[in-house]
Formats: structure tokens, sequence, C-alpha cells
């Protein structure tokens, strides 16, 4: 066992450790409803890292707050895989709570929305990042951050044995590195049609001023009393 001595509490200076996490959901539709409750879908719900690595290194649990209409709305999961399964016929937020080994860092939560039903196609595009699958069903996640700013020493060392078992990319249902290019290609695009917008309306504003220069010297020549 590591000893880290007296100051094990200490936050170490200068570091910062992130994470990378994926968390949503995948649905698959029973095809009619059911006839006991009326529920339409199967649903999972679950939080997992980025890299293929133990997370209970440093998560102590994760606490799924599902809607209030299902019995014990609150779910504790103390090891992975964190998920939950369910059966439902709607749409609702989930949130989830990550609380750490080192109980002096703060919990971290998330919020998703549980989908069931694919995305309308807006201008060609879907309205949010949900994928079907045609063994999995429909398939809704997201790429986050937890960004660990001057970690005490133990949790350090958590965040450490974590890595250490890191063994490349979890496989993951959607391509968030290619969702990462598309991103940064929409954000150049973005810059450079405001950089576009700018040098139009400056072009206006000089155009407008000029014209202002204009009127006021003609209507300083009508104003000019006669000599």
């Amino acid at each position: 066992m590591t000893d880290f001595g007296g100051d094990s509490g200490g936050r170490l200076k200068g570091v910062t450790i992130i994470k990378p996490i994926v968390y949503g959901n995948i649905a698959r539709s029973f095809g009619k409803k059911r006839e006991e409750d009326g529920h339409t879908h199967q649903w999972k719900v679950y939080l997992k890292p980025y890299y293929n690595e133990d997370m209970s290194a440093y998560v102590k649990k994760v606490h799924f707050k599902l809607h209030e209409s299902y019995a014990n709305p609150n779910r504790i999961v103390v090891k992975p895989p964190y998920e939950i399964t369910e059966t439902g016929w709607g749409e609702f937020e989930v949130v989830i709570k990550i609380y750490f080994n080192d109980q002096s860092e703060r919990p971290v939560t998330c919020y998703h929305i549980l989908k069931l039903f694919q995305s309308p196609v807006v201008d060609g595009e879907l309205t949010s990042s949900t994928t079907m699958d045609t063994k999995k069903g429909l398939v809704s996640e997201s790429y986050e951050e937890i960004v660990f700013q001057e970690p005490t020493q133990i949790m350090q060392h958590y965040l450490m044995v974590s890595e250490q078992s890191a063994n490349g990319l979890l496989s993951h249902d959607t391509d968030f590195e290619e969702k990462k290019t598309k991103t940064l290609d929409n954000i150049v695009n973005v810059k450079q049609k405001v950089k576009a917008e700018i040098v139009t309306l400056k072009d206006k504003l000089k155009l407008a001023r000029e014209s202002i220069s204009k009127f006021k010297a003609e209507l300083a020549k009508v104003q000019k009393p006669p000599g």
C-alpha cells in the first residue's frame, strides 16, 4: 500500500490531469406498445471511459437520477460497468453524478437527454448527435473531459493507477475524432464567414460616412449666408 505521509491531502500546485469520458444511451424499440405498461422501448444509460482503463481506480460510485415516474429513480452503481437498463415510452433528462474515491474532490455532474427516437433532419443534417445501429438500436452519446485541477497526492495516485491500466481506445458507437474534425472545420468556416461579413459592414460604414460628409458639405453651402 502506498504511503503518502501526513500531507496526503495537500494539493499539488500546477498539476492538471484530464480524464476523457463518454456518456449516453442506447435504445431499442419493441415494435409496439407493451400491453401491461404501454412501454415502447428498452434502453440503457451509461458512463464509461474514453480510453480502455479502469475508472474504479478513482471513481467511488455513479448516481443516475431517472424520471420521477420510475420506482426508485435514484440508482447507484459502485463498480463498472456504470450503466442502468430499463424500459419506458418517453424521453427525459438523466442526471449522472460521479463521486470520487478521494472525498475532497467535488462530485462531477453530467446531464443527458435520454433518446428513444431518431431526431428530425433539418437542412440535410440531424438536429442532435444520434445514430441508428441495426444491431444495437438508437445510440446517443457525448464526449466530455473531467479536469482535475491541482489534485491531492492520493487522488493523483488513483488517477495514475487508472492510466496504467489503459489499453488503447475503447470501441465507441460515435466516431468522436471525426466529430472533432467536423466541428473544427465548422468553426473555421464560421470564422471566415464572420470575417467576410465584417469586411462588408466596414465597406458599408465607410460609404455611409462618405455620404454623410457630402450631405453636410452640401447643407453648409445651402445654409451659408449671402456675402
